[in-house]
């Protein structure tokens, strides 16, 4: 197997004296950052031993920080009882009965899933056929929104009249894999509405699909030991059900099966994912400053917030199949560390897409902004060259030779520029190839640094409990109704 390439964190873009920070100041950090990454795994090494935090420190939910190490040590022992080896089960399971999975969710219990799904699947999996798919079925995301007219949408696209039929429109017979569907439903406790109705709503479709006598292999619950979705589960005598662990937040959840089943049923290597996270752990337990991305990483934004205003803080993925993790980690941000007035504003943009269009302010707008390039190193397909045209009125034949990686280097190289002549500080994240060891170190990077930022500020990075007022005004105006 291929040695994992580590991923590369540049702070040098945001040393600029006058908008930026300096070296200087990063070192008179460094005491602060090392007292709250000893914070950290100590509260890893409190929250193992099981005895309760003090007041301050409720919520402790440090369960994700080992998660991938002890995943990973239960499948090498045991390969098939282990949670992972349940997990691939089930997923080889799911391909092999339906062509179609619907993964219900809403927040951390599917935006990993979607963003583990969107940048290591092909682009467009869903339009491909089966054979393409390699068997692998298309996957849907649905109970994140109470959005009526979407949900209608995925009905019909799941709709298969009465389920008697077997030819297509074509005459061709038809195999009954290819017109089955199934859910993953994810909910710690069941109770969150959006998901619960969305749940109600498809089980029913799936029971008068003709295959009631099914569900119990057709439905895949992830969820708390206890709860309404654990109670639905036991009814419905779900074959597989699978634990989200306690002392794990949601949008901490990538690593558990909350991520982890949706990536393994479109068969990506969940086990070279895990020990790209562990990696991380590696480092940010063991380096120092000079080679620890998340000790750099939390420095460089907390300093410019606090010297300079940065308080927005641009995510600028350069593929535009990172755009669902740049969404995954505004809910991390923004959960984590937007409490008691404070935690910096998270928005993802998409280039060279959005310098069309968020691209002037960027350049030109408020100094309130720290921008982190996410860099894909390598790409997965070969390069695709401009090629030529007789008649040449584009203007683009000088250009032939020239690939889209190359466009996108230059892009990212000149814009990279254009900030630094208008004193824009910026800094690049450089993830060695689109794929899972590499993504693995990232989602557990920002993670680590989430936290890490938490404690060095004083705040809490678990729980949410600002969202929970939101749910408890709308159920009050379902009552009244």
């Amino acid at each position: 197997m291929e040695a994992m390439k580590p991923l590369r964190y540049d702070y040098t873009g945001s040393l600029l004296s006058e908008h930026g920070i300096s070296t200087e100041d990063l070192e008179r950090l460094a005491p602060r950052l090392e007292e709250a990454r000893r914070e950290v795994l100590d509260d890893v090494a409190l929250w193992r031993s099981g005895e309760t935090p003090p007041v301050e420190k409720q919520p402790l939910d440090a369960g994700f920080f080992e998660l991938p190490e002890r995943l990973l040590e239960q499948h090498a022992q045991s390969p098939e009882s282990s949670e992972l080896g349940r997990i691939l089960q089930t997923a080889e399971r799911l391909r092999e009965q339906v062509d179609r999975v619907v993964v219900l969710g809403i927040g951390g219990s599917y935006m990993g899933a979607r963003a583990l799904c969107e940048a290591l699947c092909h682009p467009y999996h869903n339009e491909q056929t089966r054979q393409q798919r390699q068997g692998r079925p298309r996957l849907y995301f649905e109970g994140n929104n109470v959005d009526n007219d979407f949900a209608q949408a995925l009905l019909d696209l799941l709709h298969t009249p009465g389920d008697t039929e077997t030819e297509n429109k074509t005459g061709t017979p038809r195999h009954d894999v290819e017109r089955s569907w199934g859910i993953i439903v994810i909910s710690k406790s069941g109770g969150t509405l959006e998901t619960a109705t969305a749940l109600r709503i498809f089980l029913r479709a799936l029971e008068r699909s003709g295959r009631s006598e099914d569900v119990a292999r057709l439905v895949v619950p992830v969820t708390g030991k206890t709860g309404r979705l654990r109670q639905l589960a036991n009814a419905l005598g779900c074959q597989d059900v699978f634990d989200i662990p306690d002392g794990v937040g949601g949008r901490f959840s990538i690593f558990t099966a909350v991520g982890l089943l949706p990536a393994a049923v479109l068969g990506i290597d969940i086990v070279r994912l895990l020990e790209g996270a562990a990696a991380m752990n590696r480092r940010f337990r063991q380096s120092a400053f000079a080679d620890n991305p998340v000790l750099q990483y939390v420095g460089v934004g907390h300093l410019m917030e606090q010297l300079r205003g940065a308080t927005i803080r641009v995510l600028s993925v350069w593929s535009k199949g990172l755009e669902a993790a740049g969404l995954w980690y505004d809910q991390l941000l923004a959960e984590s560390l937007g409490k008691q007035e404070q935690g910096a504003t998270p928005l993802t943009v998409v280039n060279t897409r959005d310098l069309h269009s968020r691209g002037q302010q960027h350049q030109q707008g408020r100094r309130d902004k720290l921008i982190t390039n996410l860099i894909v190193d390598t790409w997965r397909r070969d390069p695709l060259a401009i090629g030529t045209r007789p008649t040449d009125e584009d203007q683009l034949n000088a250009l032939a030779e020239v690939t889209l990686p190359e466009i996108m280097a230059a892009a990212v190289a000149g814009t990279n520029r254009a900030y630094l002549e208008d004193q824009r500080p910026t800094t690049d994240l450089h993830l060695p190839a689109l794929d899972e060891s590499s993504l693995g170190q990232w989602f557990q990077m920002m993670m680590l640094a989430t936290v890490v930022e938490g404690r060095l500020i004083g705040i809490n990075p678990y729980g949410q409990p600002g969202v929970e007022a939101y749910k408890r005004h709308m159920n009050e105006f379902l009552k009244r109704r």
